[in-house]
């Protein structure tokens, strides 16, 4: 594997990646030499200065992930990415403890006139009463965006004695009580009550002025503001009115809607603290995005889920822990289809039963869909680019939930894929949270574990079957691992899945498919 860093990412993040892959530091090489040598490379790092973009992609023929050591992709065309089933990730955790930092750094200095303490005295002069501050003990802030940053600020606030009240629409309740704060149904219910408002959203059309002189015409006198997000979320105009009014009573800002910002008008006054967008600029944060990108990389490499990419659900780490075994056996049942069928899909049913129906089921969905096309397509076929591979093909993808099972397991998942002719069922479940098991295959119930080289037949139910097949696989040099068989009514047929060591020849499937009693045989590789 190759990957070449055009921009600098940490010593340690290099030699992970060095590791497991031939690595090029190409620092600031010109994009005409990249666009010539990048066919080479299977993955490429970058911060905000190296533009990927459709001629970039067009030229990136074994390109597999992009790396963006940081958050922001403007340089990155995602979307074409997606197209291409190329991976985009990014390390949005990396630097939220940075910010949380900085974000409450700044609401102490503020409170307590810090930086204008120190001007003063190292001015000459010594006045203590000029610089009477304000306790955060008993006060309450209102965190806007409970995400990785506003969460850690809660946390920290909390354990300060503040009131924590916050408003994220898109936040689960759970994640409210799990950092201590109160839900604020509506943004105009946080700004009536708080005494001090930070912002820590994304910048979109929603959130972009999403505090501006509507919100503070309704504000406390004397409320405190803090901006260590993006620029522009709290609207600069009308901050400065509302600072010349008396309604606020100190600001601090890292972030401006034009970066560098010179000669900003919020800089003539002295309750206004402003920093160059430090949220990030620690060294602990800096090592940590190069590991962490290092890590997704390295990943997105293998195979592997990435839990940071851009262009496929999110996953915590907790969360991928959990799922990663019903990624697991949801792949393997959608590797199932096309190896015993050749009928064109007009539509996949996915149900997921049990508590599994609780979780985020749209990565096992994605999954399948891996599995089933990866088998009948010549291009790549990844977690990134397999919905849009199904919608391009006119698959039909529809999911149904289920808390309670019928079927005495803990959860199952069942597939039901629709064709011209009617639907193959395919169901599956884990036992011991781990173990993927497959236990119903077409009509048929089953018990099998789904490895790597397998035998499905379908046979006559009479008696000397089993022995038949165990006789003929071994004259054939096939040795059998383990053997399920199912059937539905006595005497009519059965089904046996046999896990076998090693792959088999076409003249041997020719053999099994001429004896007496059986009706089909296919050999499938998962």
């Amino acid at each position: 594997m190759r990957v070449i860093i055009t921009e600098l990412i940490c010593e340690a993040g290099q030699k992970m990646l060095q590791k497991e892959a031939q690595v090029d530091l190409k620092l600031g090489i010109e994009r005409k030499e990249l666009l010539k040598i990048i066919k080479d490379y299977d993955a490429i790092i970058v911060r905000s200065a190296t533009l990927i973009d459709e001629e970039f992609m067009e030229k990136a023929e074994n390109l597999k992930i992009v790396g963006r050591a940081g958050t922001g992709t403007d340089n990155i065309d995602v979307p074409a990415a997606t197209r291409r089933g190329i991976i985009v990730a990014n390390t949005p955790e990396s630097n939220s403890t940075s910010a949380a930092e900085h974000a409450v750094a700044l609401m102490m200095a503020t409170s307590r006139n810090i930086p204008q303490a120190n001007s003063f005295i190292k001015g000459g002069k010594w006045e203590r009463n000029q610089f009477k501050g304000s306790e955060l003990y008993g006060k309450t802030v209102g965190i806007i965006g409970l995400g990785r940053v506003g969460s850690r600020v809660a946390t920290r606030l909390k354990g300060m004695g503040m009131r924590v009240i916050s408003y994220d629409p898109y936040i689960s309740e759970e994640r409210f009580r799990r950092f201590g704060a109160e839900k604020m149904e509506k943004l105009e219910q946080l700004v009536k009550e708080a005494d001090y408002i930070t912002v820590h959203t994304p910048k979109t059309e929603e959130t972009f002025g999403m505090i501006g002189e509507e919100q503070f015409a309704i504000a406390k006198k004397g409320v405190r503001v803090v901006n260590c997000a993006r620029g522009g979320i709290i609207n600069e105009d009308a901050l400065y009115q509302a600072i010349k009014a008396g309604i606020v009573a100190s600001a601090g800002i890292d972030v401006f809607v034009k970066e560098p910002s010179c000669g900003n008008p919020l800089f003539e006054f002295d309750n206004v603290i402003v920093t160059p967008h430090l949220g990030a600029s620690t060294e602990e944060a800096q090592d940590r995005v190069g590991i962490m990108i290092a890590s997704q990389v390295l990943s997105g490499l293998r195979g592997e889920i990435v839990p940071n990419a851009l262009n496929m659900p999110t996953l915590i780490d907790d969360e991928l822990i959990k799922l990663k075994p019903y990624l697991t056996l949801a792949e393997k049942m959608g590797r199932l289809y096309f190896q015993l069928e050749k009928e064109s899909i007009e539509r996949v049913e996915l149900s997921y039963n049990g508590p599994i129906s609780n979780e985020a089921v749209e990565m096992i969905t994605i999954s399948f869909l891996k599995g089933l096309l990866e088998t009948v397509l010549c291009e790549r076929v990844n977690y990134v680019n397999a919905p849009l591979l199904a919608k391009n093909r006119g698959v039909k993808v529809y999911e149904t939930k289920k808390e309670t099972t019928e079927r005495g397991f803990i959860n199952v998942i069942e597939a039901k894929i629709v064709n011209k002719y009617g639907g193959v069922v395919i169901a599956g479940t884990l036992y011991g949270e781990k173990e993927p098991r497959i236990i119903q295959l077409y009509d048929y119930g089953v018990d099998f574990p789904p490895t790597e080289n397998m035998l499905i037949i379908e046979n006559i139910d009479q008696p000397g079957m089993i022995g038949k097949m165990g006789m003929l696989l071994g004259e054939e040099n096939v040795n059998i691992a383990s053997m399920q068989v199912g059937r539905n009514y006595k005497g009519k047929l059965a089904m046996m899945s046999i896990n076998i060591d090693n792959e088999v020849s076409n003249e041997t499937l020719e053999k099994v498919s001429q004896s007496e009693g059986i009706t089909s045989v296919k050999f499938v590789k998962l």
